[in-house]
């Protein structure tokens, strides 16, 4: 059966995370980049450690914070690890950058082509939702998606399945009619768990996850995802 709606992660797999490194790096020379990795680390760390610790179904974690609050503690601990000292105007600049994050370059040119198509677009994200309008308007994005989901009504993180689930709330379509775009494998791998067909974006060229199942497909950067769907750029 053929794909009629295609779901992406937003940080990541549209907007690059470690982009924020350019600017950290002006802050803090020689750190920029240990700043970027170890802030998307803490960042994923806090939301598993949220979503882990009584988690209820109907009413999500009662020690949920939103995936910016999240962002902005993660940012103030890796700080203090790195042992950088800080004015208040550099930590407001790191979070302004994070709010308006750099897109892939391809992203654009794939997301029309898959409109063009006549796919059903969304996004399925941790993201808050005036984080993620943050991010999808300053990408220019806007007009390419027809859904931008968060799982912040539901106070539960991925891989949660409360969160995957969110799609077909959004989207009525069969889970085998929609597929799963993540470039975080651990990602992929929830929403395999859950039921959704995923492409895994391995933008790093890394292994994937010892566990399984594997993605059912995968590709280099966001042009493959047009191959799996066996569209014309």
């Amino acid at each position: 059966m053929p794909f009629k709606a295609v779901v992406f992660d937003a940080y990541g797999t549209l907007f690059d995370v470690y982009s924020v490194q350019h600017l950290a790096e002006q802050m803090f020379p020689g750190k920029g980049a240990a700043l970027a990795l170890a802030w998307r680390d803490k960042q994923i760390e806090y939301t598993r450690l949220i979503t882990q610790s009584d988690p209820d179904p109907a009413k999500g974690s009662r020690f949920y914070q939103s995936f910016w609050d999240l962002t902005r503690l993660s940012l103030q601990y890796c700080l203090d690890r790195l042992q950088l000292d800080r004015t208040q105007g550099q930590d407001e600049a790191l979070m302004g950058q994070y709010a308006k994050l750099s897109p892939f370059p391809e992203n654009l040119e794939v997301l029309r082509s898959i409109k063009r198509h006549g796919l059903t677009t969304a996004i399925l994200s941790n993201g808050s939702p005036q984080m993620l309008d943050s991010a999808v308007h300053s990408a220019g994005m806007a007009g390419l998606l027809d859904h931008v989901i968060s799982v912040d009504g539901i106070r539960l993180f991925k891989t949660a399945p409360q969160a995957y689930a969110l799609v077909q709330e959004s989207i009525a379509l069969p889970l085998e009619q929609i597929l799963f775009v993540s470039s975080n494998a651990w990602d992929a791998l929830g929403a395999n768990w859950f039921g959704l067909h995923t492409h895994w974006v391995n933008r790093q060229g890394l292994p994937f996850e010892a566990l399984e199942p594997r993605p059912d497909f995968s590709g280099a950067d966001l042009r493959s995802v047009l191959q799996t769907l066996e569209l014309e750029e």
